[in-house]
């Protein structure tokens, strides 16, 4: 598991010509039981990679989607060992993809951030993304994560400087995440202008695939954006779909295989299998 697991389903997506699909969704929402349904209907329905996202009670990083997805599961009494047990649940169930805990970092350090990475390795994780973590205070989760085999994914921004964002692609493992706007998550008419410059500024400086996310909410969306990336990241599309349908399973299995099927067209490869 682990880094393993991320290179290869990034370089089966590139074998493919496509860019690798990676939903995020909220461990909890709206109760543990349809999330681990969703989860594996995400799965099946041809996800690359997927992520989990960790309830926080101040998810700084987050749109209102997301908050109010976060919110609902700590009211049902989720915890970040109950995110742990429900990531053993889906391993245990079949999910075979690589799947990465997305959270705030004063959790994990409540939690304990060695005892946290042994965990989250065992219940089956490959990876950490923490988008409130500096690098500069990263050593001991970047530690505990590199003794147990887990990707520590940095997140970078649009007014990320340059110098920074070369700090940031050298210290990432698995991937680099890219936040396509200055903002938070959530849905939006339109990528921003900008969006191809940023990805040629990080472009330059990575070592390890790019992923984008924020803001990603439709097929044609997630389409511009694997003309450009190596992964696409979408989330408050994904919950949006689950709270509006009578049929929450379904609507997401529907969502995600169209946002595949976007993914899936004709695209050039910009990263070089030598560089995974």
């Amino acid at each position: 598991m682990g880094l393993e697991q991320i290179a290869a389903a990034f370089a089966a997506a590139r074998n493919q010509n496509r860019a690798a699909l990676m939903p995020y969704y909220t461990l909890g929402y709206p109760d543990a039981l349809t999330a681990i349904a969703v989860l594996q209907a995400i799965a099946a329905a041809g996800a690359d990679l997927i992520e989990l996202g960790i309830p926080f009670s101040d998810p700084l990083a987050d749109g209102p989607t997301i908050q109010r997805s976060t919110q609902i599961a700590l009211e049902q009494g989720i915890t970040v060992a109950g995110c742990l047990a429900l990531t053993d649940r889906l391993r245990r169930a079949g999910v075979s993809q690589p799947m990465l805990l997305m959270g705030y970092v004063n959790p994990i350090l409540a939690y304990g951030p060695t005892r946290f990475a042994a965990d989250a390795a065992a219940a089956g994780a490959d990876g950490l993304i923490i988008p409130d973590l500096p690098l500069e205070e990263a050593d001991e989760i970047a530690a505990a994560c590199a003794a147990h085999g887990l990707a520590l994914v940095y997140l970078a921004a649009p007014t990320t400087a340059d110098e920074r964002l070369a700090w940031l692609a050298a210290a990432t493992t698995g991937f680099l995440y890219l936040v396509s706007v200055t903002g938070v998550t959530g849905v939006r008419a339109g990528l921003p202008a900008d969006l191809a410059a940023f990805i040629g500024r990080a472009r330059r400086v990575a070592r390890t695939p790019l992923a984008v996310g924020f803001g990603i909410a439709t097929p044609a969306q997630a389409h511009a954006v694997s003309q450009l990336a190596d992964g696409v990241i979408v989330g408050s599309a994904l919950i949006n779909a689950v709270t509006n349908a009578t049929e929450p399973v379904a609507a997401a299995h529907a969502l995600v295989r169209d946002l595949r099927a976007a993914v899936s067209r004709p695209s050039i490869s910009h990263f070089g299998a030598s560089r995974v």
